[in-house]
């Protein structure tokens, strides 16, 4: 037995628009989708195109030049550095005469020096030799501080880590002593 099923020509009118309804809302949204992709990928074209206007490769090649000279005027004064901060410096026995010198120049008297030999420092991936100082001197409390002053001079790689002054309440009892830690720095060379 055969079944048929008669549909009206309204019935059909009716389906074919339903199904035109659907076919025209699913492409609607494809475009509507598609469209706010374009939208958006614009925008970002136009952002990348005046980032670009910004920089001409005229000022970047310019900028890189730039760039270029500041590393080497860094380099060269490291160079310059590394040559001032040279290997003189090795011998206690030498740093103790140029206290002895300095103290005697300044009016102090040098009582005792002691170091525990050359250590090794890295900063800023350059590695130092220290010779880390332990002065005690005695003397006029101006003169003291001459002592500590002319050491910048005599010692320009040096750094002063503390300085304890014992000027005695009681004048002539004891006299004016300064204890100075300090570290030498020297450059040992690649």
């Amino acid at each position: 037995m055969k079944l048929r099923i008669k549909i009206s020509r309204t019935s059909w009118i009716l389906l074919a628009v339903g199904i035109f309804v659907i076919l025209m809302s699913g492409l609607g949204a494809a475009y509507g989708t598609q469209q706010s992709e374009y939208n958006q990928l614009s925008e970002e074209l136009f952002l990348t195109r005046s980032r670009l206007v910004k920089y001409s490769p005229d000022e970047l090649s310019a900028q890189q030049e730039e760039l270029e000279d500041q590393v080497a005027q860094i380099e060269s004064e490291v160079t310059v550095n590394k040559d001032y901060i040279s290997p003189s410096i090795e011998n206690i026995e030498v740093i103790e005469a140029l206290f002895a010198a300095l103290a005697g120049t300044t009016n102090v008297e040098v009582v005792e020096i002691s170091s525990p030999g050359l250590t090794n420092t890295e900063m800023e991936e350059i590695t130092f030799s220290t010779l880390p100082f332990t002065v005690r001197i005695e003397g006029a409390v101006p003169n003291l501080l001459r002592f500590v002053n002319e050491l910048s001079h005599e010692f320009p790689t040096h750094v002063v880590e503390l300085i304890k002054m014992n000027i005695p309440e009681v004048a002539g009892v004891e006299e004016p002593a300064a204890t100075i830690q300090l570290l030498i720095y020297t450059y040992q060379g690649d």
